[in-house]
C-alpha cells in the first residue's frame, strides 16, 4: 500500500506537471471557444431566420411533394395489382369455362380444361387462398365429370337397348336392297319361262348375283373407314358435343337410300366416356363396366317373348333386336381401340347363336302353318346374311334351317293331307266327260295323258279316270314347288336340293296320299263302283310317276342317273292303294254274297226238290252278272281275280250251309234242291261273266261242291272208298270228314223214318239194308280220317 500510494503521488505530480505545461494552451483554447460561442450564436440566429424563411417558403412545395408521394405509391400498388390480376384472371376464366362446360355436359373438354388449369395456371398463383380452394376442388370435379360421363353412357346404353330393333331393321333393310334386283329378275324370268325350268333359272341367277359386290358391304366398309379416320381425330381432340341417343329416322320411300345402321346412332357418349376414363387412368374399369352391361343387355335381347311363334312380326322384332345389338358392337369394335375385342365379340356371338337356335327350335315347333314357316325361313336367311355381312359365322343357322325344313315338310304334309281329303271327298268317282276340244286340252294340260283311240273319238267323250286324278297330280306338283321355295337361298347344291325335294315328295306319296287313299278305300259307305274307279285312277297316277321324275329333274337339273339320287316311290304307293282297293272289292263282294246267303231258307227235310233254283240264288247270280259287267274297265286281271274270289267264297259259303251244326238232319230231296242251286252257280261260271278265263277255270271254284254232291246223289261210295288217295280219283276234292258229317245228317233222317214207318216189312228191310250200308260207309270214313291224322 505504501508503494502504491507512493506510485499514486508520483503520477499526480506528473499530471500536475503536464497540466502546468499545457495550461496556457488550455486558457487560449477557452478564450477562442468563447469567441466561437458568440459567433455561433450569431450563426444560429441567422440559420434560424433562414430556416424560418425557408419553412415559410417550402410549405406549398411540401404539400405538392406529399401529393406526389401518394400518387407514386398508388401507381406502384396499381401496377402490382395489374400484374397479379394478369396472373389470376386466366385461372378464373379457365375455371369459369370449366363450370360452363360441365353445365353443358361437355365432359371431355371440361376434363381437358381441368388439366390445363391444374398443371399450367394454378401453380403460378398457388399462394392465393382462392387457388387453394380450387386445388382442393379438383379431385371432386374429376369425380363429378367421371360420374356425369358415366350417366351419359348409361343413357346411351338404355337408349340403344330400346332401339335395337330399329337399328337391326335398318341393317336388314340394307341387306334386302342387295337382293332387290335379283328378285325383279326372278319375276321377269317367271313371266317368260315355263314352270318346269323357272327354278333352274333362279338357281343360275343366284350364282351370278353371288359374284356381284354387295352394296351394303361396300357402304359398310366406307363407314368403317370414315369411322376409323374420325377416331384418329377424336384421340387428339374433344369429341362431338351432341347429346347421346338414337336419331329418329322416318320411313323413307323405296327410291331413297336406306340409311346405314351407324347413321342412326350417336356413339359420342361411348367415345367421350372412354377417353375420359382413359385420361383418368380408369380405362380397365370402364371396359369392364361396358362389357358387363352389354352382356346383360345381350341376355335380355336373346330372351324371346312367349308368344313369338304366333306371328311373323314376333320373329322379325326378335331378329331385329339381335342384329341391332351386334351392329352396335361391330361398330364399337372397329371404331375404338380395345374397348371390345374380337374374342369378346365371338364369345357374345356364340352365346347368342346357341340361345337363338334354341329359341327358334322351341317356337318354330309350335307353328303349323307352312306359309308362316316359309316366311320364317326367309327371315332367318335374311338375318343370317345380314350378320354374315358383318363377319359373324352363321353356318349353324343354316344347319338349323335344314332342321326347320323337316318341320316345314311336316306342315306341308298336314296341309296337303287336308287338300287330298277334300279332293277325294268331293270327287264323284265317275269318268270325266268332255264336250269340246278346249276342255279336253285343259285336262291334258293338267295331267300327262295320251290315248290315240280316245283322241280319235268324237265329242262328247270321257276320260277313263275321274277328276281327282288331274287334281291330285297338280297338287303333287304344287307340293314340289312349295318344297323348292324353302330350298332357295340356303346355299345348297343342286344335288342337295334334288334330294330334299325327292325325300319330301316320297313322304307325300307314301304317307300322306297313301293314307288318304286307304281311308277312302276303307270307308263303310264306299261302293263297288267307287272302288273300281279308284283302281282305274291309281293305275293312271302310277303311270304318271315318270313324268313327276322328269318334272323334278327339270327344276333341279339333276339327272336321275346321278349317283345317290333318291328315287320316287309313287309307283309303290299307287300299287299298294290299288291292291287295297282290289282287296276291298273282294271283301265287299263277299259281304254282298253273305247278305244274299242270309236270305237262304232251305227246307232240309223236304222229300222232293223244287223245279228251279232258289230265288235268293237267282238274285245273287243277277247281282254278280251286273257287277262284273262294270269290271270290264279294270286293268290287268283284277276283274278275273274278283270273279274267281267271289265264286270261291260262294262255293265255300254254300258248303258251310250244308255243314252247319244247326242242320242236324238232311234229306236227299233237300240235297237235290241244293244241287239245283249249285248247277245255277256252275251255269254262271260257264257263261263267262268276266272275259279272260281259259276253259272251265272258273267252274273249278265249285269243284269241291260238285264232287261232294255227285258222291251223295249217285251214292257212289264204292268208287270213292276204292280210289281214295289216288291222283286219278273221281272224288279227289271230297274230304272224308266233310262226307262223314253230311252222311251222319242223312243217316239221322233214315233212322227216324224207319222208326215211324211200320207199313211194309219189305220196305223196312230195304231201309235197314241202306242203314247198314250207311253205317259201314261211316265206319270206313272214320277209318280214313283216323289213318290220315295218324
Amino acid at each position: 500500500m505504501e508503494k502504491l500510494e507512493a506510485r499514486i503521488r508520483n503520477h499526480d505530480r506528473e499530471i500536475e506537471k503536464m497540466c502546468n505545461f499545457h495550461y496556457q494552451g488550455f486558457v487560449d483554447s477557452i478564450t477562442e471557444l468563447l469567441k466561437v460561442r458568440g459567433e455561433a450564436q450569431k450563426l444560429k440566429n441567422q440559420v434560424t431566420d433562414t430556416n424560418r424563411k425557408l419553412q415559410n417558403e417550402g410549405k406549398e412545395l411540401i404539400l405538392a411533394m406529399e401529393e406526389l408521394k401518394q400518387c407514386r405509391l398508388q401507381q406502384r400498388n396499381i401496377s402490382a395489382t395489374v400484374d397479379k390480376l394478369t396472373l389470376c384472371l386466366p385461372v378464373l376464366e379457365m375455371y369459369s369455362k370449366l363450370r360452363e362446360q360441365m353445365k353443358s355436359k361437355r365432359h371431355y373438354p371440361a376434363l381437358k380444361t381441368l388439366e390445363h388449369l391444374e398443371h399450367t395456371f394454378l401453380p403460378q398463383v398457388s399462394h392465393y387462398r382462392f387457388c387453394k380452394v380450387m386445388v382442393d376442388n379438383i379431385p371432386r370435379l374429376r369425380e363429378e365429370i367421371k360420374e356425369l360421363s358415366m350417366s351419359d353412357l348409361k343413357d346411351f346404353l338404355e337408349s340403344i337397348r330400346k332401339h335395337s330393333d330399329k337399328i337391326g331393321e335398318t341393317a336388314m333393310k340394307q341387306d334386302c336392297r342387295y337382293n332387290h334386283w335379283k328378285i325383279i329378275a326372278r319375276i321377269f324370268f317367271s313371266l317368260l319361262l315355263s314352270p318346269d325350268v323357272q327354278a333352274q333359272q333362279q338357281r343360275n341367277l343366284d350364282n351370278i348375283v353371288s359374284q356381284q359386290p354387295r352394296i351394303s358391304g361396300g357402304k359398310k366398309s366406307k363407314k368403317e373407314f370414315s369411322a376409323s379416320s374420325e377416331l384418329e381425330v377424336k384421340n387428339t381432340s374433344p369429341m362431338s358435343e351432341q347429346d347421346s341417343g338414337i336419331l329418329d329416322v322416318e320411313d323413307e320411300d323405296e327410291e331413297e337410300e336406306v340409311p346405314g345402321a351407324q347413321d342412326l346412332v350417336d356413339f359420342s357418349p361411348v367415345y367421350r366416356c372412354l377417353h375420359i376414363y382413359s385420361v383418368l387412368g380408369a380405362r380397365e374399369t370402364f371396359e369392364s363396366y361396358y362389357r358387363k352391361q352389354r352382356r346383360k343387355q345381350a341376355r335380355l335381347v336373346l330372351q324371346p317373348p312367349s308368344n313369338m311363334h304366333e306371328t311373323l312380326d314376333g320373329y322379325r322384332k326378335y331378329f331385329n333386336q339381335i342384329v341391332g345389338f351386334f351392329v352396335v358392337e361391330d361398330h364399337i369394335l372397329h371404331t375404338t381401340q380395345g374397348l371390345v375385342n374380337r374374342a369378346y365379340i365371338d364369345e357374345l356371338w356364340e352365346m347368342a347363336l346357341s340361345k337363338t337356335i334354341a329359341a327358334l327350335r322351341t317356337h318354330s315347333s309350335y307353328c303349323s302353318d307352312p306359309s308362316l314357316v316359309l316366311d320364317l325361313k326367309n327371315l332367318i336367311v335374311l338375318f343370317a346374311d345380314t350378320l354374315q355381312g358383318y363377319g359373324f359365322p352363321v353356318n349353324q343357322l343354316f344347319d338349323m334351317l335344314l332342321e326347320i325344313q323337316d318341320q316345314y315338310s311336316e306342315t306341308l304334309l298336314k296341309k296337303w293331307a287336308g287338300v287330298f281329303r277334300n279332293i277325294l271327298d268331293s270327287d264323284n268317282y265317275s269318268p270325266i266327260p268332255v264336250s269340246n276340244e278346249e276342255v279336253y286340252k285343259k285336262i291334258v294340260g293338267q295331267f300327262p295323258f295320251q290315248d290315240a283311240e280316245l283322241e280319235k273319238q268324237p265329242f262328247p267323250k270321257k276320260f277313263p279316270f275321274s277328276e281327282f286324278v288331274p287334281k291330285v297330280y297338280s297338287q303333287i306338283k304344287e307340293f314340289i314347288y312349295a318344297c323348292l321355295k324353302f330350298s332357295e337361298d340356303l346355299h345348297l347344291s343342286s344335288t342337295e336340293v334334288d334330294d330334299m325335294i325327292r325325300k319330301s315328295t316320297n313322304l307325300l306319296l307314301t304317307r300322306t296320299l297313301s293314307n288318304c287313299l286307304q281311308n277312302v278305300i276303307k270307308r263303310k259307305n264306299v261302293g263297288l263302283t267307287e272302288l273300281v274307279q279308284i283302281i282305274i285312277n291309281t293305275t293312271h297316277l302310277e303311270k304318271s310317276c315318270k313324268f313327276l321324275e322328269e318334272f323334278i329333274t327339270n327344276i333341279t337339273n339333276v339327272l336321275p342317273e346321278t349317283v345317290h339320287t333318291t328315287k320316287l316311290y309313287g309307283t309303290t304307293t299307287f300299287k299298294d292303294a290299288r291292291h287295297a282297293a282290289e282287296e276291298e272289292i273282294y271283301t265287299n263282294l263277299n259281304q254282298k254274297i253273305d247278305q244274299f246267303l242270309q236270305l237262304a231258307d232251305y227246307d232240309w227235310m223236304a222229300l222232293e226238290p223244287g223245279s228251279r233254283a232258289s230265288d235268293y240264288l237267282v238274285d245273287l247270280i243277277g247281282f254278280l252278272r251286273s257287277t262284273f259287267a262294270v269290271f270290264t274297265h279294270l286293268p290287268g286281271k283284277v276283274a278275273q281275280t274278283a270273279c274267281m274270289s267271289a265264286c270261291k267264297h260262294l262255293s265255300t259259303s254254300l258248303l258251310q250251309l250244308l255243314l252247319e251244326a244247326e242242320v242236324r238232319q238232311l234229306t236227299l230231296g233237300a240235297l237235290h234242291q241244293f244241287n239245283l242251286d249249285v248247277e245255277e252257280c256252275e251255269q254262271f261260271a260257264r257263261s263267262g261273266p268276266v272275259p279272260g278265263f281259259q276253259g272251265d277255270t272258273l267252274q273249278l271254284a265249285f269243284i269241291d261242291l260238285r264232287q261232294l254232291l255227285d258222291l251223295f246223289i249217285q251214292w257212289d261210295w264204292s268208287t270213292y272208298l276204292a280210289d281214295y288217295g289216288q291222283p286219278t280219283c273221281k272224288y279227289l276234292r271230297v274230304n272224308p270228314t266233310t262226307a262223314l258229317i253230311l252222311l251222319e245228317k242223312i243217316s239221322r233222317v233214315m233212322r227216324d223214318t224207319s222208326r215211324k214207318n211200320n207199313v211194309f216189312a219189305q220196305f223196312r228191310k230195304n231201309e235197314r239194308d241202306k242203314q247198314k250200308l250207311i253205317d259201314t260207309v261211316a265206319k270206313q270214313l272214320r277209318g280214313l280220317i283216323n289213318s290220315h291224322h295218324s
